[in-house]
């Protein structure tokens, strides 16, 4: 089973980060910064902490797990972290100098239910779940 972690990485302005994908044929979407665990990690949190690294070149701090997605081929933890400073110019992810990979852009969106209605999120069952936080304040208090 692939394990995946993704951060909703709270920002001082009171927004979050999401990457913006574009590819070729598709509608834009955006993600959640994160992805797989490798055999190297000791914990899901130090993937994520790595990928957070890797995406953003960001240093976040984990404050809790804020909900899982499995089916029967993989496990996604979505954890709640903030993160002060970040460059999305000094990534260093595979992922970004892959042929045929498109385009990642790093936004920050406002913590509203308006502004995340306004974005392609995927997956959207996390969506859902992340738009109930945002519209019970449970993101603003948490920083």
């Amino acid at each position: 089973m692939q394990h995946r972690v993704r951060a909703v990485l709270l920002t001082p302005n009171d927004t979050m980060l999401l990457i913006k994908r574009i590819r070729p044929g598709i509608n834009p979407y955006w993600v959640i910064v994160g992805g797989k665990i490798e055999p190297t990690d000791t914990s899901p949190e130090e993937a994520l902490l790595r990928e957070v690294r890797e995406e953003i070149a960001g240093e976040a701090q984990v404050i809790s797990l804020l909900h899982t997605i499995e089916t029967d081929d993989e496990r996604q933890d979505f954890y709640l972290a903030t993160v002060e400073k970040w460059s999305f110019e000094e990534r260093t992810g595979p992922e970004f100098s892959q042929e045929g990979r498109g385009e990642y852009l790093l936004e920050e969106i406002p913590l509203t239910a308006e502004a995340l209605d306004a974005v392609n999120l995927l997956p959207q069952d996390f969506t859902a779940v992340l738009r109930d936080a945002v519209e019970r304040g449970e993101l603003l208090t948490a920083r």
